[in-house]
């Protein structure tokens, strides 16, 4: 795969996978309202999509050893995989009780995220579960933390 298109996957699910179930965990907490992580999921497909692809646009022109058409690669490739990764959160949430849709999204997001660490620690020949283990602490972490961080919004500010 072209290393273009491969920054723009890998980074493209990951953030969209990340960033989708940290809001979608810190909003229920805070709100425990189907239609405010709706609003949120298509929030970020939208804007942290356009946001991550001019992000990496920016950082693959700064480093001044890529041609146009791998910029742009690189930054189309990142918003559609943001887009549609962080959009696909949607369908539990629309099919199902919204505590059922956040476990469901949960594992769904923890499985592509293992999926995808498994591949890149291929690559990385002998690391693979440190990665795959690596980046699934991380997620979790940062649900723990949205979960908390929410909650504790509901009780400030409500």
């Amino acid at each position: 795969m072209r290393h273009s298109i491969k920054v723009g996957l890998n980074f493209g699910l990951t953030s969209g996978i990340i960033t989708t179930l940290g809001l979608m965990i810190g909003l229920n907490s805070g709100t425990n309202s189907k239609i405010v992580v709706i609003g949120g999921i298509l929030t970020i497909a939208i804007a942290d999509a356009f946001s991550d692809s001019l992000g990496i646009h920016v950082s693959e022109e700064s480093e001044n050893k890529h041609t146009s058409k791998e910029i742009w690669e690189s930054t189309l490739s990142t918003f559609f995989c943001k887009f549609i990764m962080a959009s696909s959160f949607v369908i539990p949430v629309l099919l199902l009780q919204l505590r059922t849709a956040i476990i469901v999204s949960v594992c769904w997001g923890l499985l592509l995220l293992g999926i995808l660490s498994y591949h890149i620690g291929k690559d990385q020949k002998g690391k693979t579960w440190n990665v795959v283990l690596e980046h699934l602490s991380i997620a979790i972490v940062v649900i723990i933390v949205a979960h908390y961080m929410g909650y504790w919004i509901s009780l400030t500010f409500s």
